[in-house]
């Protein structure tokens, strides 16, 4: 790929994505990949103003010896070290920039019930940091072609040439073209107009349908609002959390779900991919599920905690989405989930309350956001998905038809 398209995306990343501001430090994880697009990253953010850049590596081939080797003792365990790198991150707020090119079965094989109680740990003692920089700070999502994740998705091709058909296929969905500032401007400004018809009708419920059994509603809170493209962090910095993107999304009220929603497309978790799988709520919990392929690390992820077999999200997107008319599936969630309407186990977010600057996140919590040590999307969105939404005046409103918006 031409390293002037490549710098374009690094500028993207740094100025629109966590919009980085002058005297800020920047963290940055990434896979080994690409360390010359990282370079590239780091440097626009230097030129930005960034005033420190952090760059922390990942290797999935590693995660998965610490697992094997390290007692669970000794894995659940978050060190002095770890722990004081979080009160810095509460103390400076800084961006955070994730670069993932992850192998979708890079940890298959890996003990789950080990890496699932180590996780469960050391949430009870980054939970308090984490709250005090809930919606403080700008983070972005980005991705690099991996070699793995590349013929994952292009197993006729050469390893170079594969990887130069991911970096094709992550740039256009992007929207990395010759303005992609200008791009995300108009981008941005279609996702808003579509939140605010939603957030006038006043929707107290939401329903979906479809041929594959999808039969499911879901309650609303009654002051909460959809979101969509850029947001803006507590201490006013506006930025883009997922680069791309293409949902539209709420948090609905925890407690209130029922039926049942098949999935559309696999979800990768924990570097493993859970395949044609079902979930069933009541009560607003997941109560029962389904799945062809890693049923049991399905039934792992509902049960990390309390708050993960509720929903933390319900995400709108059109099925005629540029990711989904690519034809690629990327078996990589931020991808995927902004090929079809989706919605989210565990976490969620406190901002999508009105007005939330205003309320504490307890009070946020207390209001319906769902709380969970984690957040993990899953697709339901198909070609005849309908979706119609209930509200407050009485009215049932169609928001989706043939798997696209209805208005």
């Amino acid at each position: 790929m031409k390293k002037s398209v490549l710098r374009k995306y690094a500028t993207l990343i740094a100025t629109v994505g966590v919009n980085v501001q002058k005297g800020q430090e920047v963290f940055i994880a990434a896979e080994l990949d690409q360390p010359e697009f990282v370079k590239m990253v780091v440097e626009e953010c230097y030129r930005a103003g960034a005033k420190r850049v952090v760059v922390d590596w990942d290797y999935q081939p590693l995660t998965k010896l610490h697992v094997r080797w390290r007692s669970q003792k000794n894995l659940s365990t978050l060190e002095n070290w770890e722990e004081a790198r979080w009160q810095h991150y509460v103390d400076e707020i800084p961006c955070r920039i994730y670069l993932i090119s992850e192998d979708p079965d890079g940890l298959r094989g890996v003990n789950q019930e080990k890496m699932a109680k180590a996780g469960q740990a050391k949430y009870k003692v980054i939970r308090p940091y984490r709250d005090q920089i809930e919606n403080k700070y700008q983070w972005c999502i980005a991705a690099v072609p991996g070699v793995a994740w590349a013929k994952k998705l292009f197993p006729n091709l050469s390893k170079a040439q594969a990887v130069e058909k991911l970096w094709e296929a992550i740039l256009a969905a992007s929207r990395v073209d010759d303005d992609p500032v200008a791009a995300w401007k108009a981008h941005n400004e279609d996702l808003a107009r579509r939140c605010a018809y939603l957030n006038d009708l006043g929707i107290t419920e939401l329903e979906y349908h479809s041929s594959n059994g999808t039969n499911f509603k879901v309650g609303m809170i009654e002051d909460a609002e959809f979101k969509g493209g850029g947001e803006n962090s507590l201490l006013g910095h506006f930025f883009n959390p997922n680069i791309p993107t293409e949902e539209v999304f709420i948090s609905p009220k925890r407690g209130v779900a029922e039926g049942i929603v098949y999935s559309t497309k696999p979800l990768s978790y924990q570097g493993q991919l859970i395949e044609n799988f079902s979930i069933r709520f009541e009560g607003g919990k997941a109560v029962e599920v389904h799945a062809e392929k890693n049923e049991a690390l399905l039934q792992k992820l509902i049960s990390m905690d309390e708050g993960a077999s509720y929903l933390g999200e319900c995400a709108l997107v059109p099925y005629n989405s540029p990711i989904q008319n690519s034809g690629l599936l990327f078996y990589n969630t931020l991808f995927d989930e902004n090929a079809a309407c989706h919605l989210a186990l565990g976490m969620g977010f406190a901002d999508t309350i009105k007005n939330f600057e205003n309320y504490t996140l307890d009070e946020c919590r207390a209001k319906g956001i769902n709380d969970s040590m984690v957040h993990e999307d899953f697709m339901i969105g198909s070609a005849d998905l309908s979706i119609d939404a209930h509200t407050r005046d009485g009215r049932t409103v169609p928001i989706f038809r043939d798997g696209n918006w209805a208005f």
